[in-house]
């Protein structure tokens, strides 16, 4: 900090009245908003200095051509701190998420006229801002190649497909991704791909869009970036702006280059289904394998966005095709309801897959273990049955130790339906597992999920048997 202290001072020609710290990006650099008299600036200090010098000469470079980017005013001669200009503390995203919590992007509103024009300055960055850019400076790699395509097409393959439990054959997907990255790689020009354009990296200053965060952008084709804005899952988009947003971004690159609509379209849906499944590869990770709720709420709009793609077929890519049709129907990925009702989501499960995971982003709720009950899997005539065939509720039933069972989790669960339902919450969770997750637990799921049914008829009860992929709504 002394050092940023004194490159404020050296700057400026006195030292700041105020230092307050503020919440980073993605990377690891620090911010720290400098105030003095009446001009404030964003001080930064970075923990990687080949990030740092991507940074300061794209923004540089950028600011140049009069491309709206925070203008950097004063770099340490170790180039690990800066000074740039503060752009205050609107981010596009804040204004996109308030406006979901007050019913919605207003149709010829404000808000969507800012994010049309936010995509109609993308051919800026993308064309003018790669002219006389020396792209060797890009961080970490200076141009899109095969091997970032790769990477992020396993990312995707291990940190979502595996985790989501959908059984493939591993050549014949990769036959597809290789055909996949050949065709990707068929877009070789010489733009700027910002690589992360989001709401989240756009800031409003007096009305304006400014672009920041882009140190990791680099050379490469101008349709990723438009299906990183436009088709953001998590900013939940209509249909009638998307349409908007993309005609602002067609229009400006008119300007540019020719623009064949047809075939900017065939290009642009294959560079969103690239980074549909970049974004789930992230998601997945964060979410499924490090349990970060904000990461797992985010998936089943993702996949709502998915299913909506594959509708009309990837036809090139057969495999893929089938496997990516069969994640996006898994229950566990269904999209949550917004009506303001309160869902009850009742599993039944086999411990030896693990306890199904709570996409609602709360962590889950009750997990009850039914082992302990007598198994009828264990006899010859019923190991082909489930908890759903007469002759196995006869079994259980007659043994009447499952009905006690039953009688204690009506005792907690009914209390708690009624407290969330009087507070307004809209997700609860309960689980049942036994060995195979095929007799006890799917037995106690049914009768669990009607007896909720029919005494709460104001919530919605949603049956899950994840052993028989069998899902109802009650």
């Amino acid at each position: 900090m002394k050092e940023l202290y004194g490159l404020y001072e050296k700057y400026t020609g006195k030292e700041p009245e105020s230092v307050t710290s503020l919440t980073g990006s993605g990377s690891n650099r620090s911010y720290f908003r400098m105030s003095g008299g009446e001009r404030s600036l964003m001080g930064v200090v970075g923990t990687d200095a080949l990030e740092n010098k991507a940074f300061i000469t794209l923004a540089s470079h950028f600011h140049g051509h009069g491309i709206p980017v925070p203008e950097v005013v004063s770099v340490s001669e170790d180039g690990m701190r800066y000074l740039q200009e503060d752009l205050g503390n609107v981010l596009l995203s804040d204004m996109v998420a308030a406006a979901h919590k007050n019913g919605g992007i207003e149709e010829g509103g404000e808000l969507e006229a800012l994010l049309c024009r936010t995509t109609g300055l993308l051919p800026k960055i993308q064309f003018e801002g790669a002219r006389g850019l020396d792209f060797s400076v890009c961080y970490p790699q200076p141009s899109f190649d095969r091997k970032m395509i790769m990477f992020d097409l396993n990312y995707f393959k291990y940190c979502f497909l595996k985790p989501s439990g959908v059984e493939f054959n591993e050549v014949r997907l990769q036959e597809d991704f290789e055909r996949f990255a050949d065709e990707l790689m068929k877009d070789d020009s010489d733009t700027f791909l910002y690589r992360d354009f989001n709401a989240r990296n756009v800031m409003v200053k007096d009305g304006d869009p400014y672009f920041i965060d882009f140190q990791g952008g680099r050379r490469g084709p101008i349709y990723y970036d438009v299906a990183s804005f436009i088709w953001q899952a998590r900013a939940r988009y209509p249909e009638r702006l998307k349409q908007k947003m993309l005609e602002s971004y067609l229009e400006s690159l008119a300007s540019y280059v020719p623009v064949d609509r047809a075939f900017f379209e065939e290009r642009l849906r294959l560079f969103r289904l690239f980074r549909m499944l970049q974004v789930l590869g992230a998601y997945g990770f964060r979410g499924l394998i490090e349990h970060k709720a904000q990461f797992v709420v985010s998936i089943p709009p993702a996949m709502a966005d998915l299913r909506k793609l594959l509708e009309t077929p990837f036809a090139e890519y057969p495999y893929l095709q089938e496997v990516l049709e069969k994640m996006a129907s898994l229950e566990r990925f269904a999209g949550l309801c917004d009506d303001g009702k309160l869902e009850v989501k009742v599993y039944s499960f086999s411990f030896k897959k693990g306890i199904p995971q709570d996409m609602s982003g709360n962590g889950g709720g009750y997990v009850f273990d039914c082992r302990s009950i007598h198994n009828p899997g264990r006899y010859e005539p019923y190991k082909k049955l489930t908890g759903r065939d007469e002759p196995v509720i006869r079994f259980l039933e007659d043994d009447r130790e499952i009905i006690g069972f039953l009688e204690h989790v009506y005792g907690v669960v009914d209390p708690h339906v009624e407290t969330y339902s009087r507070r307004g919450f809209t997700s609860l969770m309960v689980s049942f597992g036994c060995t195979g997750g095929q007799h006890r637990s799917v037995y106690c799921a049914e009768h669990l999920a009607r007896h909720l049914a029919e005494k709460y008829p104001d919530i919605r009860v949603r049956l899950i048997h994840r052993e028989q992929n069998i899902s109802e709504v009650l």
